[in-house]
């Protein structure tokens, strides 16, 4: 049996917002528009699809992403962007996620927004 949290709980919505690659968390930047995240920064979704000047952004359920340093712990944590489109354990602030699982070799963390 595996294990699929694919698709469960996942909400959109289209933001504006260039310059951005799809799989990289993303923040607000001004109404209706999201931007790429710095380090340390919390964010409030993660990039699904970008074309031209429009990106849809997923805001809730269940998404994967690619994190650095060491792997967050599984179950609530505070995340934060790493500044290279992925999460990191925040060390203060962040963004509060549910980790249900991980993949130590691709360095990917499946999180719940």
């Amino acid at each position: 049996m595996s294990v699929s949290f694919e698709g469960v709980g996942q909400v959109c919505a289209t933001f504006l917002g260039g310059n951005l690659a799809e799989g990289q968390v993303v923040k607000m930047k001004s109404g209706g528009t999201v931007a790429a995240c710095s380090a340390d920064d919390p964010f409030c979704g993660v990039a699904l699809c970008c074309k031209d000047d429009a990106c849809t952004v997923q805001v809730s359920g269940f998404v994967t992403v690619g994190y650095s340093g060491a792997a967050p712990a599984v179950g609530w944590c505070s995340l934060a962007a790493d500044g290279k489109g992925g999460v990191k354990t925040a060390a203060s602030g962040g963004t509060p996620c549910l980790v249900a699982d991980m993949d130590t070799t691709a360095k990917t963390v499946t999180i719940m927004l």
